[in-house]
Formats: C-alpha cells, structure tokens, sequence
C-alpha cells in the first residue's frame, strides 16, 4: 500500500543530500575531497546529494565535521533525518522487478502533490487497467516469465492506488492520441481501458486531456516526460525522463523552467478535458 511514511523517506533522503550540497559548496570543497573524507568516490557524494542512495550515521557525521557544523542541534537535526530517511519504502519488496533507478521515481511519485505528465507511447502507467497493463509488460518484456511478468502488472496497480488516497496529488495527464488508437492486449482490453480512462477522469485530483492529430507538430516534440511538484517549500520541482535503461532526474531551475514552458504550452494546445472525453467516447463507439 501507498503510504506517507514510505514515500516520505525518499523527500528525507533528498532534502538531506540537498543540505548536503550546500553545506559543501558554501565551504568551497569539491566532491573528491569531501569522497576522500568518508571513504568513498566522487560519484557517490553525487549520488547522496541527489538522494540516490541510503544514509550511513558515520558518514553523515564525517561530512558534517569536514562542513564545520559543529551546533550539537544541527547536527543532530541531520542525523534525524538521515535516519527517518533510511526507511525502506513499500515498492522495496518489489526489488527482484524493480531496478534501482525507478525505486526513487515511485518515491517521488507518491510524495508529490502535483504530477503533470505527457505520454505518447501508450497510456500512462497510473491510467492503466489490469488488462491494459499486463499487455504493454508482456511487450516490453519479451522473455519475462508469467510469474515475473504478474510482479511487474502487480507493481503498477499498488502504484496507481496512490490516485485514491488519503493525500491523493493532483494528477494531469495529457496523452498523444496515438496512445489512444495504439492496441495493446486485444479489441476487449483496448475498450476496457478506454472506458477506465473515461470513468477516471471524472475524479475530481484527475485531469485528463488528448492531443489530437488533427493539431499537427506540437511542444512535445522530444517526446514523454513527467512533472512532480512537492509540499516541501525547500524541495525543488523535478522533471522525470525515462530511458530504456536508466532515468534522468532533473531539478535545476532553468531545466524544471524550460519543461514546464512544454507543459503549459500542450495543456493549452490539447483538447479540453471535456473534449477529450468526447473523443476518447467517439474511439470507444468506433471500437
């Protein structure tokens, strides 16, 4: 289950590494040095200020030490959350399907307040029906086993619980109509996630919107990306970019800026969420 406890910890793991950064830059040190100081490489001091990976208390104690942080309680604040943000989360028991650079996607995904996301290939992951889902993994998956292949559609319906909680983000999709007309699983899965995209959204945190072709070229032209907004005054926006192997995670202000530019220009170019629905309601009588 989707918890804010579980996705908390990866907000913690990032506004630590986050601290971190800037405690190292104000003192003018480099990555090699602080690396030097506890042990490691450079890479992985990149890695903990992105807050890719766990937080050990010697570690954490050794760079504050290099940093001249020497106010017991700050100190101890950072050694607090370095703690709390060693939590393992829900998607860990999913670890033997899920690779290490999509754990802290689903992380972030619920602990945002706001998701905006742009899709082109097929429906988006959170959108997706059981039926619908198991067809895109058996395609992208191509020598999965039916036991790996059942773990991975597993994976994605707990995701898509997070839509109906308790903290539920405000979610807005905009999909390529190509998504629409591109069949996954068969004529009877295709109209059921038709239908399923139609009821969700109805949800009030839902909005859903089409790009249709009749637009022609449009600001998606460097294809699928994800938005994810924080309550965290001091996290920053982050802009998700999945590869076939690994993800790049982009939070620099003039990067997040640029992005967001996209998205606003495609909200405003789609079909309104009342005419996406039409549409999405004309392709399912077609069907």
């Amino acid at each position: 289950m989707v918890t804010s406890e579980s996705s908390g910890s990866v907000v913690r793991r990032i506004l630590l590494g986050s601290q971190l950064r800037r405690l190292r830059e104000s003192r003018g040190i480099t990555r090699e040095a602080a690396g030097y100081s506890i042990r490691a490489s450079e890479s992985k001091i990149s890695r903990m200020e992105l807050g890719r990976v766990s937080f050990k208390a010697r570690d954490v104690e050794d760079l504050l030490t290099l940093y001249g942080v020497t106010d017991g309680s700050e100190r101890e604040a950072l050694l607090g959350l370095a703690r709390e943000a060693n939590v393992a989360g829900w998607w860990h028991s999913y670890g033997d399907v899920l690779p290490g650079w999509f754990q802290t996607y689903v992380g972030l995904e619920g602990a945002a307040s706001d998701i905006s996301v742009y899709e082109v290939q097929f429906v988006h992951g959170l959108l997706q029906t059981e039926g619908y889902a198991h067809a895109v993994v058996v395609r992208g998956q191509p020598k999965a086993d039916d036991a790996e292949i059942e773990r991975r559609v597993s994976l994605r319906m707990e995701r898509q619980k997070l839509l109906f909680s308790e903290r539920a983000p405000r979610f807005h999709a905009i999909l390529d109509e190509a998504a629409l007309h591109r069949p996954y699983g068969g004529e009877t899965v295709m109209r059921d996630q038709l239908q399923h995209l139609i009821d969700i959204s109805e949800q009030p945190n839902v909005t859903l919107q089409v790009m249709p072709f009749e637009h022609g070229g449009h600001a998606g032209e460097s294809g699928a990306f994800t938005m994810l907004r924080f309550p965290e005054s001091d996290l920053s926006d982050v802009v998700y970019l999945e590869q076939l192997t690994s993800a790049l995670y982009l939070d620099k202000p003039e990067d997040v800026a640029q992005y967001g530019r996209v998205m606003d220009r495609l909200h405003a170019d789609s079909l309104s969420p009342a005419r996406s629905r039409d549409l999405i309601g004309r392709l399912l009588q077609l069907g």
